[in-house]
C-alpha cells in the first residue's frame, strides 16, 4: 500500500512540474516562432516588390476579356414566324 501512495505522490509532483515548465516555456517559444514568421513575411514582401516612386501606377493583373463572336460562329439561328 505504501508503494501505491508513493507512486501517486511522485506522479502528481512530476505532472505539476511539467505543467509549470510548459506555462513558462510555451509562451516564449510561441513568441519566437511568430516573430520568425513575421520577419520572413516582411523579407519576402520587400524582395517581391521594389519601391516605386510616388504617383506611379502599375497594374499587376489584367483579367482576360471575353471575345464576342460573330453571328456565324455562335450557332444556327432559325427565323420564327407566328402561326395563327
Amino acid at each position: 500500500m505504501g508503494y501505491l501512495i508513493k507512486f501517486i505522490f511522485i506522479t502528481i509532483i512530476i505532472l505539476w512540474v511539467i505543467r509549470l515548465l510548459i506555462r513558462l516555456i510555451f509562451p516564449v517559444m510561441l513568441k519566437n516562432m511568430f516573430g520568425n514568421v513575421q520577419q520572413q513575411a516582411a523579407n519576402a514582401n520587400q524582395q517581391q516588390r521594389p519601391p516605386k516612386p510616388e504617383g506611379s501606377i502599375s497594374i499587376d493583373y489584367m483579367p482576360k476579356k471575353e471575345k464576342k463572336g460573330n453571328a456565324d460562329k455562335l450557332g444556327d439561328f432559325v427565323d420564327y414566324e407566328e402561326v395563327k
